[in-house]
């Protein structure tokens, strides 16, 4: 064995604490010198940095005992505990922190970093972005891993060989594939799979609560049809929202319209149902609410309608007939006017509900070829939320002595839903908004056994997973917490009937009953929740319609009409 190697130790540098000649020993102390000369670089003591590495970070702190070997590319902002290992031709770049004793192995990337994608600019002039890399102690990372920016990795973690890491692994979990998903639980020594997550058996349940969801759909939409329309449930009267939500469930789970009628049959009658010189869709039977001077209407069915229907007729390839012209004729001065007379203090939810669908007629305005709204109307929209949210809580408007948090964060999420989510938007403060609701989600009158409201868990677990795509504030937190939730959910499943929306406190929303409306609410519920936890995969979808959790557009750049 030769130990004046210098090219062995360079590929074996575990070797190096054993193995190096004083000559080796000195000429790698003249080379951790070098690289924490600038004062950007701190390593600890036993460590080994190949001089075939190419190490150009911004800031590195090398935990002791840790090793860097050949061809491995570090640049950004590392952070390490001690025990870490790059192996050769690691690729490190973007923020990046490990805890201690993790293991990588040849050929992987860790890369905490991304570009924009704005379709004006050619990618090389694109700005990047980073919300960071962490992975916690413990970890074994394979052999041409790729780990995507914003993934978090809990403690104990194996990650499989050419696993592509797209979304946060938690603790003790052992993934694999592309994208990765759960292979099991690492302390489960006896071969049966375990969640990772601390629900025993969730990954089961999962993929079984998926089964039997799809092959019961059908007699699920069937219950709720009478023959010419949809109802939300057995004894209910036909609506709206009942015809298009049986679309969505149908579109989820059977990637097919509801058999009752072939497709362009459910096109022509939603196209129908629309009011040609206002672009709104009142109730079936009833007439629209009276318009304000300005075209608008501030409240009703006909506001949600520009949000289900628009979505029921994108699901089957269809569109609106006429653009939402109550929307397309708003001058920016109006509604500038019409947002500050928003009852944001007391009633933050209808406020949210109103934004959310000025930005979705806006968005279907767009779909059209026509202006979104009144010149210069969409850009104020988003200039007077972000210049008004509150960097205390991250949300808009107050809470109340009798409801804490509720209208807030509810209100939140309608308004994020329509703008920030669907434009593909960052929004504001998104650690404050994790603070605001968790804390919100921890309020007894709202939230626990017997009180599982399809909308108040919603309007908490999209908040979180929105938020959440831009920060890993508290990301252990809201794993358990969507776990524990999630557990819960899936036993309500009625068979043969889908779930129930859940108590309805305040009035609102059909009860407890199993209908379509629940239905539709909690596969989404489902699916955010899952997608949480890191096992949204095993479901086999993902919303589309209302609650998509995808934007429909991309920023500004895509705010110009399709001509």
């Amino acid at each position: 064995m030769n130990h004046h190697d210098d090219d062995r130790l360079d590929f074996l540098p575990w070797l190096f604490e054993a193995e190096a000649t004083e000559e080796q020993r000195a000429a790698q102390r003249e080379r951790q010198r070098l690289l924490t000369a600038a004062g950007t670089a701190e390593i600890g003591e036993r460590c080994y940095v190949s001089a075939r590495a190419a190490v150009h970070p911004d800031r590195l702190r090398l935990g002791e005992g840790s090793y860097v070997a050949a061809h491995a590319y570090l640049t950004g902002t590392l952070t390490t505990g001690a025990d870490c290992t790059f192996n050769p031709f690691t690729t490190v770049r973007g923020t990046v922190t490990l805890g201690e004793a993790v293991r990588i192995g040849a050929h992987t990337s860790l890369l905490g970093f991304n570009h924009s994608t704005a379709p004006e600019r050619r990618i090389h002039q694109q700005a990047t972005t980073s919300r960071g890399i962490t992975i916690g102690d413990d970890v074994w990372i394979g052999s041409q891993v790729v780990i995507l920016d914003g993934v978090t990795i809990g403690d104990h973690c194996v990650i499989g060989a050419g696993a592509v890491v797209t979304r946060d692994v938690p603790d003790w979990a052992m993934v694999g594939g592309n994208p990765a998903r759960f292979i099991r639980d690492r302390r489960d020594r006896d071969g049966k799979r375990r969640s990772a997550a601390g629900g025993g058996g969730r990954e089961e349940r999962l993929t079984r609560f998926a089964d039997t969801a799809r092959a019961q759909a059908p007699g699920i939409l069937e219950r709720a049809w009478d023959g010419a329309a949809y109802r939300d449930r057995p004894g209910a009267e036909p609506t709206v929202r009942a015809h298009c939500d049986a679309i969505e469930i149908a579109d989820l789970l059977l990637d097919a319209a509801p058999a009752q009628l072939p497709a362009e049959r459910h096109v022509a009658l939603l196209r129908a149902l629309q009011d040609p010189a206002t672009g709104l869709v009142p109730e079936k039977g009833g007439p629209l609410p009276a318009p304000d001077p300005d075209g608008f209407v501030d409240d009703g069915a006909a506001l949600y309608h520009i949000l289900s229907v628009g979505y029921a007729l994108d699901l089957l390839g269809g569109s609106f007939e006429h653009p939402v012209r109550a929307v397309g004729g708003l001058s920016a001065a109006r509604l500038l006017e019409r947002l500050a007379n928003q009852p944001w203090d007391e009633r933050a939810w209808h406020a949210g509900s109103w934004v959310d669908a000025v930005a979705t007629a806006a968005h279907w305005n767009l779909t059209l070829g026509t202006e979104p709204a009144g010149p210069g109307a969409l850009e104020a929209l988003f200039g007077w939320l972000l210049t008004r949210a509150d960097p205390r809580t991250g949300m808009w408007g107050g809470t109340r002595p009798d409801q804490g948090k509720l209208q807030l964060v509810n209100g939140y999420y309608r308004l994020t839903r329509g703008s920030f989510a669907q434009f593909g938007v960052p929004v504001p403060h998104p650690e404050r908004v994790i603070d605001t609701v968790l804390d919100h989600a921890r309020d007894p009158r709202w939230f626990g056994p017997g009180r599982d409201n399809a909308c108040y868990v919603l309007d908490v677990a999209h908040p979180l997973w929105l938020a959440g795509r831009q920060s890993t504030h508290r990301a252990e937190e809201i794993r358990r917490w969507a776990g524990a939730q999630l557990d819960r959910t899936l036993e309500l499943w009625h068979p043969g009937q889908g779930f129930g929306f859940g108590p309805t406190p305040e009035g609102g929303g059909p009860g407890r009953a199993p209908g379509l409306q629940g239905t539709e609410m909690w596969l989404a519920i489902v699916w955010l929740l899952a997608d949480l936890t890191g096992q949204a995969d095993l479901l086999g979808y993902r919303p589309r319609g209302v609650h998509r959790p995808d934007p429909a557009r991309t920023g500004p750049a895509a705010w110009a009409p399709r001509r």
